[in-house]
């Protein structure tokens, strides 16, 4: 895959550079429990096909958004994701695309990070 291959497909993954240098710095001044859910929420995301850079920056944008607000309000993470994280996110996801198919360990590893992140807050 040449450079400008590879630099299409990240920006259709992740949308522009900058938003996502932007959204990353945002992602990284949350408490670390909240970090935690939205790295492995991240990551989980990035499984699903991509339909264009825009729209999946403002997905990313939105789920800093939603983070920092429950951080600042004390929001629970349970009560951003609710008992099965997976169900979230896919339901998240149904607004910026069509999404595709995610692997079964990637479906358990975003639940075992979610717990983590709970588990972070209680220490």
């Amino acid at each position: 895959m040449s450079d400008a291959e590879k630099g299409g497909f990240i920006a259709k993954v992740i949308g522009p550079k900058r938003r996502w240098r932007e959204y990353k710095a945002r992602v990284r001044q949350l408490p670390p429990n909240y970090r935690t859910a939205v790295d492995a929420i991240e990551r989980y995301l990035m499984q699903f096909v991509p339909n264009d850079g825009d729209s999946n920056a403002s997905m990313f944008e939105d789920l800093a958004d939603l983070f920092e607000q429950a951080a600042a309000d004390g929001t629970p993470i349970r009560e951003i994701v609710g008992e099965d994280p997976v169900e979230f996110v896919e339901a998240f996801v149904q607004n910026y695309s069509e999404g595709g198919y995610v692997p079964t360990r990637e479906r358990k590893r975003l639940t075992d990070a979610i717990a983590r992140a709970e588990e972070e807050r209680l220490r």
